[in-house]
């Protein structure tokens, strides 16, 4: 019998939302020439109907041992709602107002390659494309390039389809 240890918390989407978490990591110092300051991680979760609600129960496989941040995305018809959260010890607080987001459009009329972005050791991405329609990451295909001699992702993208895409920096970073 396998033992999970971790923690976990619950939460409930309203009909026509769906909810996916991300905690986010602080890289190494070791790291840090190589790799971006923080990376994130998609929380896994099961989840169970009641009535026109999704009750959804997500999972921190390895907590820190102080608190744990997270992102916390809800997808809806025609937006993404994005909160804050944090858990430490078996509490969690999240922000009470939505946070305010610096953002850019990718739009394209044909089918398009986004491959701007590197992979850190541990193959945890920097940056996340997500299709709203679904909540499901854009999976990549990994490449290592010669010329810059790293392993890098490329992530093909549909005509005339939103997506949503972000990335954690710290503040002091543009």
């Amino acid at each position: 019998m396998d033992m999970w240890q971790g923690k976990h918390f619950s939460i409930t989407d309203p009909q026509g939302v769906n909810t996916v978490i991300y905690q986010i990591n602080k890289t190494e110092k070791e790291f840090l020439k190589e790799a971006p300051k923080f990376t994130i991680e998609r929380l896994d979760y099961t989840q169970e109907l009641r009535g026109d609600m999704k009750r959804k129960t997500f999972y921190i496989d390895n907590p820190s041992e102080k608190e744990d941040h997270l992102v916390i995305l809800s997808f809806g018809k025609d937006r993404v709602v994005v909160n804050m959260g944090i858990l430490e010890d078996d509490k969690i607080s999240i922000s009470k107002k939505p946070m305010p987001l610096k953002f850019n459009s990718l739009y394209s009329e044909k089918e398009h390659e986004y491959t701007d972005f590197k992979y850190t050791p541990n193959l945890r991405r920097p940056i996340c494309i997500i299709d709203p329609e679904t909540a499901e990451e854009i999976k990549p295909t990994l490449y290592f390039d010669e010329k810059t001699n790293e392993v890098k992702g490329k992530c093909k993208l549909k005509p005339n389809k939103s997506y949503f895409a972000f990335e954690i920096r710290d503040k002091k970073e543009n």
